[in-house]
């Protein structure tokens, strides 16, 4: 079985949105945002179920407009997410908000109109109601003219300014971010709060692209952070529809290994010593373990070299020569197979392993996972 990560977590403190507890050494918190029209409460409570169900524990809305805000009491009261209010200008969309029920609310103080009076109107209602606030910034939060040379500690001492503004008006209930559209300038921003500030901190980049290009920026700004034990909370932020954005926060989060959920694929890239079409065998494999949820490893292999060599660490595998394979488990040969049989033996194997994983984690786990906590 694949052990918990060894990363060690930063220290941060704890704030409560609704019930999901972000920060104070909780499990790291997958975000989303909708992205239907905020004036049709019925269509973004709809879409915040949607990405609540694929694993988003809180999901934010962009609030635009009054009619905006004057939605947000029949989102809060439809949806089953918390739901986060994305406010930027006006201090009254944010005080409108608050006055809605959402369970957060995120501003950017850098361009909220009134200066200390609106940090201060928007901080009293906030407590008032038990409303944590997302103090955030991102590259267009920077002043402008020429940029600064080093984007990442601007970006940090942007945020960190905004925080000192709700500090001097005694509130403290407070996630903080900064995302730049670069993974250099993100990183950076990431590691001087965490360095400088005991906040929560929600990590992402922003206008990262569609798909094919924000994926891997997505992947290795926040997946760095994350190795670095740096972040509470994450949003992975795609051109398009949200639902490819929350299966990718779970991709990063398990490759960090900070979540563990269902098989993991361990496959070689092949080479002149593979006998067999390995590609079709692994995509075979994975589909016939979609639907199991213990976090077993499974090996598919091309040839001896890598396995159980290079796989040795693996809960079960196969490795193919021509005309079929052998299985193994824990690094010790089973069995042969012949090819027309192996896959079938190999998922026979894996979901026998993976039934008892599962006996043991119902044994030994706490009452309720993060996944499906309520």
């Amino acid at each position: 079985m694949r052990t918990e990560s060894t990363v060690p977590r930063r220290a941060s403190r704890a704030v409560m949105v609704r019930d999901v507890v972000v920060g104070g050494g909780a499990p790291v918190v997958v975000q989303a945002m909708t992205k239907v029209d905020p004036h049709d409460a019925r269509a973004v409570a709809r879409q915040a179920d949607e990405l609540y169900d694929l694993g988003a524990r809180i999901v934010r809305v962009a609030v635009p407009d009054r009619r905006a805000a004057e939605a947000l009491a029949e989102v809060v009261r439809r949806a089953r997410a918390p739901i986060v209010a994305d406010i930027h200008f006006a201090p009254g969309l944010a005080l409108a908000a608050i006055a809605a029920g959402v369970h957060k609310v995120r501003v950017n103080p850098g361009n909220l109109r009134g200066g200390e009076d609106a940090v201060r109107a928007v901080a009293r209602a906030a407590s008032a109601r038990g409303v944590p606030i997302r103090v955030g910034a991102n590259s267009g939060s920077l002043p402008k003219g020429d940029l600064p040379a080093d984007r990442g500690r601007a970006l940090a001492e942007a945020v960190i300014a905004e925080c000192r503004a709700f500090e001097r008006v005694g509130f403290t209930d407070i996630v903080v971010s900064a995302k730049g559209n670069d993974v250099a300038s993100t990183v950076a921003a990431g590691r001087a709060l965490a360095h400088e500030t005991d906040y929560p901190l929600h990590v992402g980049l922003t206008a990262a692209g569609p798909p094919s290009c924000a994926r891997v920026k997505s992947a290795i700004g926040i997946g760095s952070l994350l190795a670095d034990g740096i972040g509470d909370t994450i949003r992975v932020s795609y051109t398009g529809p949200p639902h490819e954005e929350v299966r990718a926060a779970y991709e990063i989060l398990e490759a960090v290994g900070l979540e563990r959920s269902g098989p993991e694929i361990v496959s070689c890239p092949t080479c002149g010593r593979c006998g067999t079409d390995l590609a079709a065998t692994v995509e075979s494999v994975r589909e016939a373990l979609a639907g199991l949820t213990a976090p077993i490893t499974v090996a598919v292999m091309g040839c001896e070299v890598n396995g159980p060599g290079e796989a040795a660490g693996a809960d079960v595998g196969l490795a193919c020569f021509g005309g079929g394979g052998y299985l193994f488990a824990g690094g010790e040969k089973i069995r042969r197979v012949r090819e027309d049989a192996m896959v079938a033996a190999l998922v026979e194997l894996a979901t026998k392993v993976a039934a008892e994983a599962e006996l043991g984690r119902v044994e030994h786990a706490p009452a309720l996972s993060r996944k499906d906590a309520p």
